[in-house]
């Protein structure tokens, strides 16, 4: 029973000082109030703080507004990292979307949040036609 003990215990805590970590400058990026139509691409940065390479399996979000680009490579310790978040600003009104990262941290599943307002009325200029109504 001890032996059984003591292999449990050298297996809990190899994976704990093994284990992969990130941690990100911010949870939440708020874009504040914005113009319809502006630009709705946000980078939420983190680095490995951990001791063996960091895997982003999938980054997932809770609407098809909200698409986010996962990192393709493998986050080395140490190194820093950026899932790259966009929101169809083409939708007036108040937002607050979550995105799921998934990967082999410590903690498999990471929550970030996104939100903001998208105002109607500080809309950007529309562009002139390039046809000619003269015609």
């Amino acid at each position: 029973m001890k032996t059984i003990l003591s292999f449990l215990a050298v297996c809990f805590i190899t994976l704990t000082v093994s284990a992969q970590e990130f941690k990100f400058e911010t949870e939440t990026i708020d874009y504040g109030k914005i113009a319809l139509g502006s630009e709705g691409k946000r980078v939420f940065e983190f680095t490995n703080v951990g001791d063996a390479p960091l895997i982003i399996k999938d980054v997932k979000s809770t609407c098809g507004c909200t698409v986010p680009k996962k990192p393709e490579k493998p986050i080395m310790p140490g190194e820093k990292g950026q899932i790259e978040v966009s929101y169809d600003t083409k939708r007036p009104g108040g937002f607050s979307k979550a995105i799921t990262v998934i990967s082999n941290a410590k903690k498999e599943r990471k929550m970030l949040k996104i939100k903001g307002f998208i105002a109607k009325d500080a809309a950007p200029a529309k562009e002139k036609s390039m046809m000619n109504s003269d015609s």
